[in-house]
């Protein structure tokens, strides 16, 4: 109840400082998690499998009522996990129809050769088996420990009883047992309205250390209830993924796990290409991945604080995000972070080994709206302003390096004691 109570707080905090898109109603009760959370054609469920963890739930399971259109990004890491390999595969073989998605938490079937392949690969089984499903429209998801296999027994025992626990109100326990170092559930909903009535967006995503994503996240699950075809659910998700989980790090590596993905049910209103409709959709969706994606910062291993940093001023956007994402990913800056140390040199000196072009003459460095740094690295600013910014849990951190038109965010956190408490002991 701790961890959901801090949760909550966190999810209503951020959601009513969070600017919306004006087509876009985020959903109340269904921040809640208590009902009406996931859109029409979707349930879920949720057991203890004993996989790792003896006290919590570890093994998800995401059903649609009727085939869905599917989309998913994967890791990029070339050490990919067995669930990866397999739902690749399956996306492909299915022609991007999805009935359902298995997920569990303490084991990331990930190093485990030939055998973690199988094992995935019954997971999807199993599933299929339960509910009357091919194989190849069940996608597979793990996340935790590398290097370790499945206890397969607790695994399908779990799935056997899955079928038995589904449910459309609740998305706490799906949101729980998903999660591993995470300190509490994430989940957010949308309503967004079409040319042809409303539409649901629902989303869960799980992640806090390993993280600093290239074309994925950790895991994120989202849903909707419109009819849109695969291509342009893909070519939506894509677009979307750029400026909200692949705009994030807590601490610079990409997991060997990660996944986002996206089923629509196509049970409400027609999603058309190069339509207003679509539009509206692309800006909901991002919208909705960036809440989420801020959700893993804020939860970030030991993390007390979420701090964007804000290239502008770049030669190009592919410059700006250079830079952002150096600064962001140092430790000397993160560190600095978490003492509350304007420490401007880091920055510099970050953005300096980024690989993007510029003069430092023309550098301008601001703490929300507090000058820093000025053109010719005039440093004349006030200590004791700068540092009651930065005691604050949220604030920006804005570079301009000229006058370019590149510009770039990346959300960040601190680098804090506890983060090396956590990690150096997660196997055990």
């Amino acid at each position: 109840m701790e961890k959901l109570s801090k949760g909550l707080k966190v999810i209503h905090h951020l959601s009513a400082i969070t600017p919306w898109p004006s087509s876009v109603t985020p959903m109340a009760a269904a921040s809640d998690g208590t009902q009406g959370f996931w859109p029409a054609g979707f349930s879920t469920g949720a057991v203890s499998a004993n996989i790792k963890y003896s006290n919590r739930k570890d093994l998800m399971l995401l059903v649609t009522d009727g085939p869905a259109t599917a989309a998913a990004l994967f890791t990029q890491n070339r050490c990919c996990a067995a669930p990866i390999t397999l739902s690749r595969e399956h996306l492909q073989h299915s022609l991007f129809s999805v009935r359902a998605i298995v997920c569990n938490s303490g084991n990331a079937n990930a190093a485990t050769g030939e055998k973690g392949l199988n094992d995935a690969r019954a997971m999807a089984e199993a599933v299929a088996c339960e509910l009357s499903l091919k194989p190849e429209e069940v996608l597979v998801a793990s996340t935790g420990v590398i290097g370790q296999l499945l206890p397969m027994e607790n695994v399908l025992a779990g799935i056997s009883s899955l079928a038995a626990t589904m449910q459309r109100e609740s998305v706490l326990d799906a949101a729980g047992a998903i999660m591993t170092t995470d300190t509490f559930p994430k989940f957010f909903s949308l309503e967004l309205q079409l040319s042809g009535g409303s539409i649901r967006l629902s989303g869960i995503a799980k992640g806090s250390g390993m993280i600093c994503p290239n074309m994925a996240t950790m895991l994120a699950f989202l849903t909707t209830d419109a009819i849109i075809e695969p291509a342009l659910l893909h070519e939506a998700l894509e677009k979307a993924n750029r400026h909200s989980f692949n705009a994030i790090t807590v601490d610079g590596d990409t997991s060997t796990n990660d996944m986002v993905s996206i089923l629509a049910s196509g049970i409400g209103p027609e999603i058309k290409a190069e339509s207003s409709d679509f539009t509206l959709f692309c800006d909901a969706l991002e919208a909705l991945m960036t809440f989420l994606a801020k959700l893993i910062v804020i939860d970030g291993e030991g993390a007390t604080k979420l701090v964007g940093i804000t290239v502008k001023g770049a030669a190009d956007d592919r410059d700006a995000e250079l830079a952002a994402r150096t600064i962001a990913q140092s430790s000397l800056v993160k560190t600095a972070i978490h003492g509350e140390d304007a420490n401007w040199g880091r920055i510099i000196a970050a953005a300096g080994r980024s690989g993007a072009i510029f003069n430092q003459k023309d550098l301008e460095l601001h703490f929300n709206e507090l000058p820093i740094l000025k053109p010719y690295l005039v440093a004349d600013f006030s200590e004791e302003a700068a540092a009651t910014i930065m005691a604050k849990d949220s604030y920006t951190i804005t570079l301009r390096l000229g006058n370019g038109s590149g510009e770039a965010t990346i959300w960040s956190c601190d680098l804090s004691k506890e983060y090396i408490d956590i990690n150096g002991s997660y196997r055990s």
